[in-house]
Formats: C-alpha cells, sequence, structure tokens
C-alpha cells in the first residue's frame, strides 16, 4: 500500500473520529458526562472546562453528578451549565449539582437525529474531501504508470466505500439510541 493510500486512511480514520465526537455531544435520555466537556466555568479569571473543575458522575441512567473539588466554583459551575444550550436545569445540594436528563419528547428526538445526520453528512463530505486529494496526488505523482494510477484509484474508493459504510452504520446507531425511548 502506498504511502498516499496509508495517508488517505490515517485522515479518513480521524473524519470518523469527529463524527463519533459530534455525536456523543448529542444529548438523549440517557445521562452522558460528554455533553460537558463544551461547558466553561470563570475559574479565577480562566475559562475552565467543568471536566476539570469537578468529578462527574452517573448515579443513575438519567442523572448526572458533578461534585466539584473546589466548593467555592460550585454556583459558578451551575450558572455555566444553565446558561449553557444543554436545556438541563441544575440543582444545587450545597456540595454537588444533579442533572436530571428528562426524556426528550417524540418532536425533540427528531431534531436530534436530524442534527446527527448532519454530523453524518459532514463526515462523508470530509472522507470524499480525502479522495479527492489522494487521487489527485497519485495523478500527479509521476513514477505511476496508468495501470498503477487505475490500481491505486480502485483501491482509494474502496478505503473510501468502507468508510462511508461506518459513519452510515455509526449513524444508524445513533438514530436508534436517540429514538428509544
Amino acid at each position: 500500500m502506498s504511502d498516499t493510500i496509508n495517508n488517505a486512511k490515517s485522515k479518513m480514520e480521524k473524519c470518523l473520529d469527529t463524527l463519533k465526537a459530534n455525536f456523543s455531544k448529542v444529548r438523549t435520555g440517557r445521562a452522558n458526562p460528554h455533553v460537558l466537556d463544551a461547558i466553561k466555568v470563570d475559574y479565577y479569571g480562566v475559562e475552565t472546562p467543568v471536566t476539570q473543575l469537578a468529578g462527574v458522575k452517573v448515579p443513575e441512567a438519567t442523572m448526572l453528578l458533578v461534585e466539584p473539588w473546589d466548593k467555592s466554583v460550585l454556583n459558578a459551575i451551575e450558572k455555566a451549565i444553565r446558561n449553557s444550550d444543554l436545556g438541563i436545569n441544575p440543582s444545587n445540594d450545597g456540595s454537588s449539582i444533579r442533572l436530571p436528563f428528562p426524556a426528550p419528547t417524540e418532536e425533540r428526538r427528531r431534531e436530534l437525529v436530524k442534527d446527527c445526520k448532519g454530523y453524518a453528512e459532514e463526515a462523508r463530505v470530509a472522507v470524499r474531501n480525502v479522495r479527492r486529494d489522494a487521487n489527485g496526488k497519485i495523478e500527479r505523482e509521476e513514477e505511476n504508470s496508468e495501470d498503477d494510477v487505475r490500481r491505486e484509484h480502485a483501491e482509494v474508493q474502496k478505503l473510501t466505500d468502507s468508510y462511508i459504510k461506518k459513519i452510515d452504520e455509526a449513524l444508524k446507531a445513533k438514530e436508534a439510541e436517540v429514538m428509544e425511548i
């Protein structure tokens, strides 16, 4: 396998990893600690992720428990979560914050599926762009004969098809997870 194809494979793998990271941020009826990854708290003048200021536990399927290591930052964490676009109302008991995850309505689940399809399409486009770049590089390599070019194009296409299939499978699994009540 040529360097161009190996390079394309690693870039396609990164596209798939990005898709999975985007999917992990989509809020389903289950409590997922990754929904807090993007929330930042003003901690002594520095924007710090919640996950660096507190332990995040999942005591039950529909609840997250945020326990800050420094109790003085408890109210700031609560405020940051409340101001985020999660749509969750945190409850503060003085030492920790509870985040109940109510099951989303049918309409909200359909919107979430739509978002997931958008993420999947972005990943497909990214994979196709990697394919285009790899094919262009193969064509520019002077030592390749026409047969070599054709053979490597076929390998790149096979690789592209396999990653598009992985993206579709990931989307199907996420759709099932979101639509589950």
